[in-house]
């Protein structure tokens, strides 16, 4: 995995515990790189994902463009490699005793599998289009829970703790959609709300009340 000798630099066999434990953290999708800056070369590399070893260019120029505000540590920032795929790394400037930048070392994570994974998250997530209400006319159980539900998504409450105002409106719902017109409805529905039948017949009773009343000679 590594690309530390017993002969290389004193910088990277120093280092090489940490960085050989990211890669092994982090592998096969991560790349730890140890840079020299003073030469601008590669130290030592580890899981590399291209060609590169020690002794060839570091490139540090693109540090310069940073934030100096972070101070040792930079990043996450963007990386792309000629294939296409795009990286998130992180670079920190090692010091040695006297506060002198001795190394830099930069771990460049391959987001690709994190991106198919979103990709497979966001489809079970996508929209649906709106369900065809002709095939549902005649499932009034399952309109029964598509309206409390409805309900309760949109006012942030769960069922057991709707309010008695919520409970009459939820059942103006149900009654506008005809669901009490049909046979043995209401057991059912008392069972969604999680209110006894007692209960339900009151409020329905209330609900009830001012129509009846518009409509007395």
């Amino acid at each position: 995995m590594g690309t530390v000798e017993e002969s290389a630099d004193p910088r990277a066999r120093m280092w090489a515990p940490a960085c050989q434990a990211v890669a092994l953290l982090l592998g096969p999708y991560a790349e730890v790189v140890l840079h020299d800056p003073d030469t601008d070369r590669i130290l030592a590399i580890w899981s590399p994902m291209s060609s590169r070893g020690p002794g060839d260019p570091s490139l540090l120029g693109e540090l310069d463009a940073l934030d100096p505000s972070a101070r040792d540590v930079f990043g996450p920032y963007e990386k792309l490699l000629a294939d296409g795929r795009r990286l998130s790394s992180v670079s920190a400037i090692l010091r040695d005793a006297d506060g002198r930048a001795s190394a830099v070392l930069c771990v460049n994570l391959d987001r690709t599998p994190l991106e198919q994974a979103a990709a497979v998250l966001s489809a079970f997530g996508a929209p649906t289009v709106s369900r065809p209400e002709p095939l549902f006319e005649q499932a009034w159980s399952e309109r029964v829970q598509h309206i409390i539900g409805a309900y309760v998504r949109q006012c942030g409450r769960p069922v057991e703790r709707l309010t008695r105002a919520d409970r009459l409106a939820v059942l103006a719902q149900l009654e506008e959609a005809k669901i009490f017109a049909v046979r043995r409805a209401t057991p059912v529905v008392a069972r969604a709300m999680q209110v006894s039948r007692s209960t339900l017949y009151g409020l329905l009773a209330e609900l009830r009340a001012p129509n009846a009343e518009d409509s007395a000679p």
